[in-house]
């Protein structure tokens, strides 16, 4: 929670060249952003592909506020889409699949069970076919991604889902992707449509 008071603070902080504050376009987060995480990654229309909640924080930076985008992973990113995903608490996941997402979700789907890696492992070997069973004294995940950004004990701070994932693919000695790669958000727009019903638990903690 300490990320989400930080991040209410950079809500309501006017910044870059239009001296603008995310409150100066969408008012109060509490009914401005209630439903927003639970849709995302979202198609945007100006780059022809979906977008999860950091880049379109980013986008929101560089376009209206005239700022310079936050670095994924930064305090500041984490803390904003912390507090934005906070406005979601407990509302249903709710991924909308149409003709312009399709191939993106496919994209997904196929990367999620393609063996990669040293280990020569997919994401649906462990989390489809072996969860609830145990890993080195962790139990498996289904990898229902709903509570991110979520603090984990071991990394003693909040992260994103696309650290996780890259922990994932580390773990499996595979080349990793650079944060906000199209085949993190093409994986990302999965996992969410994987858990559509799901209610959204910001900030999460997790082993």
């Amino acid at each position: 929670m300490l990320w989400v008071l930080d991040g209410e603070a950079l809500w309501n902080r006017k910044a870059g060249a239009a001296d603008r504050a995310c409150a100066g376009c969408h008012g109060d987060a509490r009914a401005s952003m209630k439903g927003v995480a639970a849709r995302y990654p979202a198609f945007d229309n100006s780059r022809g592909r979906p977008v999860n909640l950091e880049q379109r924080i980013n986008i929101c930076r560089t376009e209206r506020q005239k700022a310079a985008p936050l670095a994924f992973e930064s305090r500041d990113l984490l803390a904003l889409a912390a507090y934005v995903a906070r406005q979601s608490r407990g509302l249903p996941i709710k991924i909308a699949i149409d003709e312009r997402t399709r191939p993106f979700l496919d994209s997904g789907r196929e990367a999620f069970h393609r063996r990669q890696g040293q280990l020569n492992l997919a994401c649906a070997q462990c989390h489809d076919g072996n969860w609830g069973k145990r890993l080195a004294g962790s139990v498996i995940p289904q990898a229902h991604p709903t509570g991110y950004p979520l603090y984990r004990l071991e990394w003693e701070s909040l992260g994103s889902l696309q650290r996780r994932l890259r922990n994932c693919l580390i773990g499996i000695r595979a080349e990793s992707y650079s944060y906000g790669a199209p085949e993190f958000v093409d994986l990302e727009l999965y996992l969410m449509w994987r858990a559509n019903g799901m209610k959204i638990e910001t900030p999460a903690v997790r082993p």
